[in-house]
């Protein structure tokens, strides 16, 4: 059985881990060569504990997925960097990690989030549609088409 909580500094290098392994996964299915995300230092996702809510997964007291959100404005928040070890894939820690952000973007008074992903990662634009997520619009600004998705909260 796995939960999920709020990250703290404890669980940085997990987070780390977890954000290289999605990512380079993330670049081979969108097909291109690199992203920002896997040279994140330790201390930016230390930032990013202390400043955004992160959180995360974990069975046995073993971090085994991570997300981030961030308030945009008053009604928007942005959620970035969201992985599943590999091994703990298709038993649905994603989803719950996802149920979780739902009901505390929902308490916070969020009324829609957003993301980035890669238009050519079908798995993963199914995952966010079951999640309630639709693709806003795409940009080539990366270098590669990435769909802006919305969920509103309703």
């Amino acid at each position: 059985m796995f939960s999920v909580r709020k990250a703290t500094l404890e669980d940085t290098d997990s987070i780390i881990k977890i954000t290289k392994q999605a990512f380079t996964k993330y670049i081979e299915v969108a097909g291109i060569e690199d992203t920002a995300a896997l040279h994140e230092t330790k201390e930016q996702v230390e930032n990013d504990i202390l400043d955004k809510l992160v959180y995360v997964a974990y069975i046995d007291d073993i971090v085994v997925g991570s997300l981030r959100v961030e308030k945009i404005n008053e009604d928007t928040a942005y959620l970035s960097r969201f992985g599943v070890s590999d091994e703990y894939q298709n038993i649905g820690i994603g989803k719950s990690m996802m149920g979780v952000f739902d009901n505390e973007m929902k308490k916070m008074g969020v009324k829609r989030v957003v993301l980035h992903t890669a238009s050519k990662a079908s798995s993963l634009v199914r995952f966010y549609y079951g999640r309630g997520f639709y693709i806003h619009s795409t940009t080539f600004c990366k270098g590669y088409i990435r769909a802006l998705l919305c969920k509103d909260y309703a």
